[in-house]
C-alpha cells in the first residue's frame, strides 16, 4: 500500500476514514503472511498509541503487553530487532506474567516487528497465529519490508487521530491511552518519580487489584485514587 495515500486518507477525515486507513495498514500483514491477526502501535516521546488492530484477539494482546510492560512488543521496541515466539507456551522466562496471560487466549505463536525510521524505532507491528511454528525466512523478510513501508504511514495516522481528537473505534483500533500518560504525568509530579517509575507504579496497582491499567489511570486522574497511600493496592 502507498503510505502517502494512507496519510491523505486519514488527515482531516472522520472516524470511518480513520478506520479504513488503519485496515489498509494492517491488511498486507494478514493477507501476505501466515498469521491470523495484527496490530500496529506507535511510540512518540512519552506517548504510546494503538493505530489499529485487525480483531479482538490482536487488540487484547497489544493491551496486555502495554498494561504489563512486558512481552515481544517491548523487546522489539527496545532492541529494534524482530522477535519471534513460535510457541507462547514456551515464551521466554523474562515475560512471566504476559506469557501466562497469553496462553489463555486463542494464540500459539507471536511475532513482533519494529517500525523504524532511520535508526529510531517508532512503533511495533504485533502479529499472532493460532498454530505453533515460526515464520519462514521469506515471510520474515516480507514482514520487515512491510513494517518499513508502514512506519511513516502509521505515524501519520496517529497524528491524524490526535489532530481530529477522535480515535478509530472498536476492536480494530483500541482507544489512544491519553489518560494513562496523563496519570503518569500526575504521579511524576506528585510523588517525585521518573516517568518510568510512575508508569510502573500504575502497572503494579493494576496487577495487584486485577483492574485494567486504563481504569486505574482514570481513577488517578479523577483524584479518586492516591498511589502514595500504602493501602491503595490492598
Amino acid at each position: 500500500m502507498d503510505d502517502e495515500g494512507a496519510g491523505r486518507g486519514a488527515v482531516g477525515s472522520g472516524g470511518m476514514a480513520l478506520d479504513d486507513a488503519a485496515r489498509e495498514l494492517l491488511a498486507p500483514f494478514v493477507e501476505l503472511l501466515s498469521v491470523n491477526g495484527a496490530s500496529i502501535s506507535v511510540v512518540t516521546g512519552p506517548g504510546h498509541s494503538t493505530v489499529g488492530a485487525s480483531d479482538a484477539v490482536a487488540a487484547r494482546l497489544e493491551q496486555l503487553q502495554f498494561s504489563l510492560g512486558e512481552g515481544p512488543h517491548w523487546e522489539a521496541l527496545r532492541t529494534g530487532q524482530s522477535v519471534l515466539v513460535p510457541d507462547v507456551h514456551e515464551a521466554p522466562a523474562v515475560w512471566p506474567v504476559f506469557g501466562a496471560a497469553a496462553t489463555e487466549l486463542p494464540v500459539r505463536a507471536l511475532f513482533a516487528f519494529p517500525l523504524t525510521l532511520g535508526s529510531a524505532s517508532v512503533g511495533v507491528v504485533d502479529l499472532y497465529r493460532t498454530t505453533t511454528g515460526s515464520l519462514s525466512r521469506s515471510e520474515i523478510a516480507k514482514a520487515r519490508s512491510l513494517a518499513a513501508v508502514a512506519a511513516r504511514a502509521a505515524l501519520r495516522l496517529a497524528a491524524a487521530v490526535a489532530v481530529d481528537d477522535q480515535t478509530p473505534r472498536g476492536a480494530r483500533a483500541p482507544e489512544l491511552r491519553r489518560v494513562v500518560h496523563q496519570a503518569t504525568g500526575m504521579l511524576l509530579v506528585q510523588l517525585d518519580l521518573t516517568a518510568s517509575e510512575a508508569l510502573s507504579r500504575l502497572r503494579a496497582h493494576a496487577f495487584a487489584t486485577g483492574a485494567s491499567l486504563e481504569s486505574v489511570a482514570q481513577e488517578v486522574v479523577a483524584r479518586r485514587l492516591k498511589l502514595d497511600d500504602p493501602g491503595a493496592g490492598q
